[in-house]
């Protein structure tokens, strides 16, 4: 009985210093403060474990750092940028960049996100579109090739794109390729043996320092960028796997958005690619070399800003964006996401959007590929009803784009989530789009993707059985941690 009121007292003490530096030390949302000091209580032994795996804050930590960004002169560029709008002398492309000045020197100011307004872009849907495009353009590749996807798999898909880097390497190209340790975890370093000894790198970020025990599990690097030659940038939802061809008969036909742009926003990716290998890196890291932003006069007309969120950050960046662009529309919002999480400041910012006679619609997928996730989306959407947003249930397949189109003439297109994961706790990165047309054919195939769902009306919410209000309960409830 004395050891095990000791075990007991320890748990105790354990716990209370666990609820402290959740409540005192970490200064977490308000939501994931009672999720964690619920998980502790119930959990007592268990909890303290999980909250030492997924309870980490790395906000006061500086994990991405490059000296060199001063040589390449981003700095100054940035700086430009700010005083030319403070002082209403900034040169736009377009009336689209111009009405949006204000999102612009907010992510300029929040996220050092330098505008570029000489982009051209197309956008993919069809991820065999996508890959036979990257493909070819890894085949054109003449310097070097930088890859970056949180899902890597060994399957007919990733052997086709490391055979072609493999070759390239060959030839001389330099060839990086960076993946996360949790994304791609069936994935194993010999997968990449013909690569490297062709003379490729290969990297994972966050990996684990004791077998089989990550303590930075929760905070993954989810960002999908490929740089090529400094003047060509793939960014978008596709990870690499077979399941993104559609060949996965559990989710089936895969519909997902993804970005080729040539422009100076290349030039933006790198550098991003550059500070997320670096911190994974620890002894090939990359030094300044012009190699890697080459001068190019772009062509193009679509203005981009390249906004990255992760949890090392004080703000959240994309989310921040999200809410602007909400509280901007006049006419339409329009939203597609895998899950659908909100918090409180975006749930809110789009209740009043609808309220106010905003056109909001929002597409979410038919089939979980994470249960609890799934159905704390359905309890979202089901405030967004009341206040007369419309919802769509996308049924040919599974939909993990994430995308959002205001009044047709500004969007968003990247990695992150409409999630408080995506928010908070993974490293994201997507494009704000400045243009008219582009922000138009994301709203056509927004449309055309309703033809492929079901709307989710108040009525047939509210027929709902009990179990599935039950499920919601539950989700909503440890939303906050998901």
């Amino acid at each position: 009985m004395d050891i095990l009121s000791i075990l007991l007292g320890v748990l105790f003490v354990l716990n209370l210093a666990s609820a402290a530096v959740v409540i005192f030390l970490e200064r977490k949302d308000a939501g994931a403060t009672w999720a964690w000091l619920m998980v502790l209580f119930f959990i007592p032994l268990l909890g303290f474990i999980l909250y030492l795996i997924f309870g980490q804050n790395l906000s006061r930590k500086r994990l991405f750092d490059w000296e060199e960004m001063k040589r390449i002169g981003i700095e100054d560029l940035i700086q430009r940028q700010i005083t030319a709008l403070k002082e209403h002398r900034f040169s736009f492309s377009s009336d689209t960049t111009y009405i949006y000045q204000d999102l612009i020197y907010m992510h300029l100011i929040n996220n050092e996100a330098l505008l570029t307004q000489d982009n051209e872009v197309t956008v993919y849907t069809h991820g065999e579109d996508k890959f036979n495009s990257l493909l070819k353009d890894i085949d054109s590749a003449k310097d070097h090739i930088h890859i970056q996807y949180y899902i890597f798999k060994n399957d007919t898909l990733g052997r086709k794109i490391v055979d072609r880097l493999t070759y390239k390497a060959k030839q001389g190209v330099k060839v990086r390729l960076l993946y996360d340790e949790m994304g791609s975890r069936r994935t194993r370093r010999r997968f990449f043996k013909d690569l490297l000894t062709a003379g490729g790198e290969v990297e994972v970020f966050f990996p684990s320092k004791i077998p089989f025990i990550n303590l930075r599990l929760n905070y993954r690097n989810h960002r999908k960028i490929v740089v090529i030659d400094g003047k060509v940038g793939y960014v978008g939802g596709f990870n690499v796997g077979n399941e993104y061809l559609g060949l996965n008969p559990k989710f089936g036909y895969w519909r997902d958005t993804h970005l080729r742009i040539v422009g100076s926003a290349s030039l933006a990716m790198q550098t991003r690619f550059i500070l997320d290998w670096n911190q994974a890196s620890k002894s090939k890291k990359i030094a300044y070399n012009m190699r890697y932003f080459p001068q190019s006069q772009f062509k193009g007309q679509a203005g981009i800003q390249m906004v990255t969120c992760g949890p090392d950050s004080e703000w959240e960046q994309i989310k921040n964006g999200y809410i602007k662009m909400i509280s901007s529309a006049k006419k339409s919002i329009f939203i597609q996401t895998p899950y659908f999480i909100p918090d409180a400041s975006l749930l809110d910012s789009l209740r009043i959007a609808a309220l106010t006679g905003v056109d909001v619609r929002i597409m979410i997928p038919n089939k979980p590929d994470h249960l609890f996730v799934y159905w704390a989306t359905y309890s979202y959407i089901g405030e967004l009803l009341k206040a007369g947003a419309k919802i769509y249930i996308y049924e040919n397949g599974f939909i993990h784009a994430k995308t959002i189109v205001v009044d047709e003439l500004i969007s968003s297109v990247g990695t992150a989530n409409i999630d408080v994961r995506s928010f908070r706790l993974n490293f994201e990165v997507n494009a704000f789009i400045y243009d008219k047309s582009l922000s138009e054919r994301l709203s056509t195939i927004f449309m055309s993707d309703i033809n492929k769902s079901k709307e989710m009306t108040l009525a047939i919410y509210n027929e709902r059985p009990m179990i599935i209000r039950f499920k919601e309960s539950v989700s909503r409830l440890i939303s906050p941690i998901l």
